[in-house]
């Protein structure tokens, strides 16, 4: 592992904060933090932690001892000095004489001694580093170090890999324990760089933010070095069908096999989002012939179970021609996964103090042989998450087989974890937006109806893909919806095209929930006398496309076995036709009818069908020049016409987007038509 320190960087560091009144040693501690978060074989999604002991002025402008160290919520990599919440040093270093403290006592104390009572909690292990001596200390759960002590003789490794440059701190859960065992071992040998946590990680520390970093880089290094000696060939490959499925084909089953289909606060099955991983390192370990062995002795660090549980499910392979049969063999593999962890619960509910709350019994990463990793959570985010530290676990394991075999902290530690009672405390304190675990995505979504209704269903908690054959517009419109919104270009009028997209969802989150059916065009032309083509191109877009993109998304809800919701854009002229409007009205009418037939034959699956009836309305279907045309022929001014309504109020392409959220969560409302247009009785049905 090299060094990544640069002078010039550091000192632009401390210029730039300094501006903000921020002193250079919490400006180095900044760098050098973001250094060790930006490499993922280092510290990954809030992990590992930083400090340095400097001085700061209080409120009656004394200046005091201060220990800033990385508060939760914080990210190593992208910290600011905010992340470093400060928090008085003396009165943290006296708790060293207790002989016990819990761990709700241990953050009453920590959060008690913030110079500043907003500041967020500081890390679970700051007494770790307050009761050290050296101004600078880091703490990172390296991939390389894990690997050579998650072995049964990994404390021997360590020694002999470390000869005396690091102190060997046996494992002890993080908290207020862990911190006095990790001192008295200090002190032991107080001339050590660092310390070496089994089955857990690794801390360096020294006088400068410099030293600190690179002593850290040079023991994951050597690491590195004893993973390359003596290594053998690991993972014998599994014999596997000549045909496996895509991995399009298998996530719907596998997202729902592992929703909660009766969750009762949303009237909706409790779905997970997946995010899909395979690359060669991946391939190798889920292929391996003992993937049953490796794969489920736990997790590297016991920090990971609170993102991935102890265990990933691991499923057989996918045969392309024999998804009914591994739909079953998957049924029961989730079945299986679910009885182990209610045992797991059952043989150690009984270890904290207060009897714990049993979190859900899903997995949250699930390894497929010929497919590859998958990783599952409430939101993108989560799953992205649980993804890379699977990817970490399959880099871990792989170097730990390649020299040993790989063997971790016991169950009971692992549960300690899992079930802490800190983590316990944020239970049920954050409720999840309505449409929260849904999957949706909008045609035609690059302006107007399509990208308000893109971004009100993001607002409402769903994961959204936006499809649009406008490729540059659709772009501009993703990052307006949200970062994890998915732009897919598509012309939902080619089938490949729509058939890549539709896949390309599926990639993107394992699913889909919510097909909002938008995409369109207002052809005229008096019938009778309109040309053939004009009414084929219309029928193309305006009911075709239509019946495409409902066929898709009722594929992959029913593999998924959730239900699911399908929406259509129908317009007012599938009710109420406009003079010379018939090959825009006549194919919206069948869009209408198209709505009644899906909701009518896939009812009994869950699956409802509503669609929404709109006119004139601001960045809609009609054009600037329709508008101006319209209004001229009615005498009106163009705003006039606009609000030429019974309410005479403008109807905007957010009023549609409220409609279409509105019967997204409608569980009991099925072959529905919601009119959006301020008031027209002509258009008006019940």
């Amino acid at each position: 592992m090299k060094s990544r320190w640069s002078d010039a960087e550091a000192q632009a560091f401390v210029a730039r904060y300094a501006q903000q009144g921020v002193g250079e040693e919490l400006a180095l501690r900044v760098y050098t933090t973001r250094l060790l978060g930006g490499d993922p074989l280092l510290v990954l999604h809030g992990g590992g932690n930083s400090s340095v002991k400097t001085r700061q002025r209080d409120l009656l402008g004394d200046e005091i001892d201060v220990l800033c160290v990385k508060g939760s919520g914080w990210d190593m990599g992208d910290i600011e000095p905010a992340g470093l919440p400060a928090v008085r040093l003396r009165p943290l270093q006296r708790l060293r004489a207790l002989q016990r403290l819990s761990d709700e006592d241990m953050v009453n104390a920590q959060r008690g001694n913030l110079l500043d009572s907003a500041a967020p909690n500081p890390s679970v292990e700051t007494l770790l580093h307050a009761f050290l001596p050296q101004k600078f200390v880091d703490h990172t759960h390296s991939t390389a170090v894990l690997a050579l002590i998650d072995q049964p003789d990994g404390e021997t490794l360590a020694r002999d890999v470390y000869d005396g440059a690091m102190g060997i701190v046996p494992y002890i859960m993080p908290g207020f324990a862990l911190a006095k065992k990790a001192a008295e071992v200090f002190e032991q040998k107080p001339d050590v760089e660092g310390l070496i946590l089994l089955k857990h990680g690794i801390f360096t520390f020294g006088d400068s933010a410099r030293q600190a970093y690179e002593r850290m880089i040079q023991m994951v290094t050597r690491a590195e070095a004893r993973l390359q000696r003596g290594r053998r060939s690991v993972f014998a490959p599994a014999r596997l069908p000549n045909a496996v499925a895509p991995a399009t084909a298998v996530a719907p089953i596998l997202r729902g096999l592992c929703a909660i289909t009766n969750d009762r606060a949303t009237g909706f099955a409790k779905r997970q989002i997946l995010d899909f991983r395979a690359t060669p390192d991946i391939m190798a370990y889920v292929n391996g012939a003992e993937l049953q062995r490796y794969a489920q002795v736990g997790v590297v660090t016991p920090d990971h179970t609170l993102r991935t549980k102890n265990w990933p499910l691991i499923l057989p392979a996918p045969e392309a021609h024999g998804l009914e049969r591994w739909r079953e063999q998957a049924a029961e593999a989730v079945a299986a996964y679910v009885a182990r962890y209610h045992e797991y619960f059952e043989r150690h509910k009984a270890r904290p103090a207060r009897p714990p709350k049993e979190l859900d019994p899903l997995p949250r990463v699930a390894l497929v042989p010929g497919v590859g990793l998958f990783g599952l959570g409430a939101a993108k985010k989560d799953a992205a998450i649980a993804a890379d530290i699977a990817l970490n676990t399959v880099i871990t394991i792989t170097d730990a087989e390649a020299i040993g075999r790989y063997d971790c902290v016991g169950e009971a530690d692992m549960f300690d974890v899992e079930y802490w009672s800190l983590e316990q405390a944020k239970l049920g304190k954050s409720a999840e937006k309505p449409l929260a675990r849904q999957v949706a995505l909008v045609t035609g979504a690059a302006s107007g109806i399509g990208l308000a209704t893109a971004k009100a269903l993001a607002q409402a908690g769903a994961e959204v893909a936006l499809l649009d054959r406008d490729a540059p517009a659709l772009a501009a419109a993703a990052k307006v919806v949200g970062a994890t919104a998915r732009a897919i270009p598509c012309d939902v009028t080619d089938a490949s095209s729509l058939a890549a997209a539709i896949d390309g969802v599926v990639a993107a989150f394992g699913g889909l929930d919510i097909a909002v059916s938008n995409a369109g065009a207002a052809w005229q032309g008096r019938i009778g006398e309109v040309d053939d083509a004009t009414l084929r191109r219309s029928f193309e877009l305006n009911f075709f496309a239509h019946q495409s993109v409902a066929q898709h998304a009722v594929r992959i809800m029913r593999a998924q076995g959730t239900g699911g919701c399908l929406l259509f854009n129908v317009s007012k002229q599938a009710v109420n036709p406009g003079r010379d409007f018939g090959p825009y009205g006549l194919p919206k009418s069948a869009a209408l009818a198209l709505m009644k037939q899906y909701a009518l034959d896939h009812g009994g699956e869950g699956i409802r069908a509503n669609a929404v009836n709109a006119d004139r309305i601001r960045s809609g279907l009609l054009t600037a020049e329709m508008i101006a045309e319209r209004a001229r022929a009615r005498g009106l001014s163009e705003g006039s016409y606009m609000a030429g309504n019974l309410l005479r109020r403008e109807v905007a392409a957010e009023d549609v987007a409220a409609a279409f959220v509105f019967l997204a969560q409608a569980r009991t409302t099925t072959a529905a038509t919601l009119t959006v247009d301020g008031g027209n009785i002509e258009a008006s049905l019940r």
